[in-house]
C-alpha cells in the first residue's frame, strides 16, 4: 500500500511539474499574407509587377507575331521553293518555335524570381515585426495561416491579438470588419 502511495505522489508531483513548465508556453498565430497585403509597400510592388507583366507578354506577343508572320510567308511560298530551301526554311520555323517556347519559359521564371525581389523587403520586415512583437509579448510559439488552408494550430485564446499587435508595431491600422461580422 505504501509503495502505491510512493507512485501516486510520484505522478502528482510530475504532474503538477509538466503543468507549471505548460504555464510558460504562450502561442499565437498570425496570417502573414493578411499583413502584407496591408503594408503601404504593396501597392508600388503590383504596379511595379504588372509592369514587368506587361513588358514580357508584349515582348512575348512581338516574337509570337513575328513567328505567325514567317509561317504565313512560308505557306504562301513553299509550292515555289526547291525541296532543299523548303526543308531549311521548315528548321529555321522549328528552331524559331523552340525559341519562342525557351523565352516563354524564360519569362514565367523571370517574373517569379522579380516578384521574389520585389517582395523580399515586405517580407523580411514583416517577419521582424512579428520576431519583435513576439520577444516583447512573451510569446514561445507562433505560427502563420496559410491562404485557402486551415491554421497549423488548433487553438488559441481570443484574447490573443497577435496580427493586430504586428500591424501596430509596422504602424498599419487593422482595417474596420465588414458590417454583419
Amino acid at each position: 500500500m505504501i509503495k502505491v502511495k510512493v507512485i501516486l505522489s510520484a505522478v502528482a508531483l510530475l504532474c503538477v511539474g509538466l503543468a507549471a513548465q505548460a504555464q510558460d508556453v504562450k502561442i499565437g498565430y498570425t496570417n502573414v499574407e493578411f499583413i502584407m497585403d496591408l503594408m503601404p509597400e504593396m501597392e508600388q510592388i503590383a504596379s511595379d509587377i504588372k509592369d514587368y507583366e506587361t513588358q514580357l507578354q508584349t515582348t512575348m506577343q512581338l516574337k509570337g507575331e513575328d513567328f505567325q508572320r514567317q509561317v504565313q510567308s512560308y505557306q504562301q511560298s513553299m509550292n515555289s521553293m526547291t525541296e532543299d530551301a523548303r526543308a531549311a526554311k521548315e528548321k529555321e520555323l522549328t528552331d524559331l518555335n523552340a525559341s519562342l517556347e525557351k523565352m516563354r519559359s524564360d519569362s514565367q521564371v523571370s517574373y517569379q524570381r522579380k516578384l521574389g525581389e520585389l517582395l523580399s523587403p515586405v517580407q523580411n520586415k514583416v517577419i521582424n515585426a512579428i520576431n519583435a512583437v513576439a520577444a516583447e509579448n512573451n510569446y514561445t510559439h507562433i505560427f502563420a495561416e496559410s491562404a485557402g488552408q486551415s491554421p497549423v494550430l488548433l487553438y488559441t485564446k481570443e484574447e490573443d491579438k497577435f496580427t493586430e499587435l504586428v500591424l501596430a508595431k509596422l504602424g498599419l491600422e487593422m482595417p474596420a470588419a465588414p458590417a454583419g461580422n
